[in-house]
């Protein structure tokens, strides 16, 4: 089988996303960095949506987070989505879940005005609500979404929960999570993560901040 190769942008979340299932899986891949600013010919005619991430497979080429994470999830082991339909479905369900609460963070980070700010805060935390009420209750120092074990949608969260995190350590009162103690305690198991911390390189936390202040958005302007 030909190692897969992973082309993405480093602040990307949803390339993110299929390099945690990479090193859950302790695929050996390689990875190609490119500047979304600046998208070279090779790339833009392998890509049509012109986005990353892409993963090149031999002479094939995926694109798509979701169906990149499913194909991987079928070629490499151990399997990360369950077994039962229903259980499987209602997964990737909560995986579109976490797909637009990271739209709504980047409206919450990205909005001119702080009132703009604000309704995308107030819509992050409508969906914590819904989010908070769906996990289960934890029964000991770890919590994923299913209990006690990762699965694939777990992967789809962390990358959400990293940036929060990134704007929590440099300005405390960004974190958003302390009333919601279930989705604390799962960021928290995410985080820690070997396959988490080592999905994005060095200077994501730095870069990412400085990319919010780049856009002159309200949150640059605090940060």
């Amino acid at each position: 089988m030909s190692k897969p190769v992973l082309v993405s942008f480093k602040l990307c979340p949803y390339v993110q996303r299929s390099v945690i299932n990479l090193l859950e899986k302790k695929v050996n891949y390689d990875i190609k960095y490119i500047d979304l600013a600046n998208k070279p010919e090779w790339f833009l005619k392998i890509s049509p949506f012109g986005k990353v991430p892409v993963l090149q497979v031999g002479e094939e080429v995926i694109f798509e987070s979701a169906v990149i994470n499913e194909y991987l999830d079928e070629v490499y082991p151990p399997a990360l989505h369950p077994r039962d339909p229903i259980q499987k479905a209602k997964h990737r369900s909560w995986t579109e879940f976490a797909s637009a609460l990271l739209v709504d963070q980047y409206g919450w980070t990205m909005a001119k005005e702080k009132a703009d700010s604000d309704k995308k805060k107030e819509d992050l935390l409508s969906k914590f609500k819904i989010l908070e009420a769906g996990l289960p209750s934890p029964t000991g120092n770890t919590l994923f979404f299913s209990g006690s074990q990762i699965h694939l949608v777990d992967t789809a969260f962390a990358p959400f929960f990293m940036r929060l995190q990134f704007l929590a350590d440099h300005k405390p009162e960004l974190y958003l999570l302390k009333d919601f103690p279930k989705i604390q305690k799962w960021s928290e198991t995410l985080l820690s993560l070997p396959s988490v911390k080592n999905s994005v390189l060095p200077e994501v936390p730095k870069e990412y901040l400085e990319f919010i202040k780049a856009h002159h958005s309200w949150m640059g302007g605090i940060l």
